[in-house]
């Protein structure tokens, strides 16, 4: 209990700071003009036997004092303003949050180092297959024709009429210009061919049949 204490005749009075090395906070009581230092006391953790609350008061303190050779002891500290002492638990509650963090992030790490690892690696002699999307296919491989476009006005080209015999080593005689048939419109079309001397146009076959004399 702080009122126990001989507050109005301290024994000491200066300045606390609170600083870190790895994991270890040190408490270090200091003079106020030359910053020598008085007393300081290492905290490993946090809330801990080095530092205890009192029961009557937020702004005192019991801290372990240690000399470096062994020795130690417990001594009251107090602060003059109630934010100071609020400040002084916070840092103490941040520094060991931290360490707790990275304890975490390093218990994960190796975790991971001894846990199963994932070969994503080609094996000797794999391969994969890739299908990519509206990829044309080379025209002219073996094997591929192309299709036989289709004739004016989106007929296909007929055979010659059985009545047209070819003679003896002799070719039919080549294709007209397309003459317009009965309800059907004469397009534009991609192929060029011979323009021999135009038939009736009464007689659609007519280059056919003279083709076998």
């Amino acid at each position: 209990r702080a009122a126990e204490w001989q507050l109005d005749q301290p024994a000491w009075s200066g300045r606390l700071r609170i600083t870190a090395k790895g994991s270890t906070a040190f408490i270090k009581l200091e003079d106020k003009t030359s910053g020598e230092l008085f007393a300081q006391a290492p905290v490993e953790q946090f809330p801990g036997i080095a530092v205890e609350g009192v029961t009557d008061s937020s702004r005192y303190f019991v801290i372990r004092i240690e000399d470096g050779n062994g020795r130690r002891a417990f001594i009251g500290v107090g602060f003059v303003d109630r934010g100071d002492a609020f400040d002084f638990n916070v840092a103490l509650q941040d520094h060991f949050k931290w360490v707790r963090q990275q304890s975490e992030l390093a218990r994960q790490a190796q975790d991971l180092e001894q846990g199963p690892k994932l070969d994503l690696g080609f094996k000797e002699g794999q391969t994969i297959k890739l299908n990519i999307a509206n990829m044309k296919k080379k025209e002219g491989g073996t094997g591929s024709t192309r299709p036989r476009p289709a004739g004016p006005g989106g007929l296909s080209l007929l055979p010659p009429p059985p009545g047209g015999k070819s003679g003896s080593g002799e070719r039919p005689a080549p294709l007209s210009t397309p003459t317009q048939l009965p309800g059907t419109p004469i397009t534009d079309c991609l192929l060029s061919w011979p323009q021999p001397t135009a038939a009736p146009a009464a007689d659609v076959w007519g280059d056919f049949a003279k083709a076998s004399g």
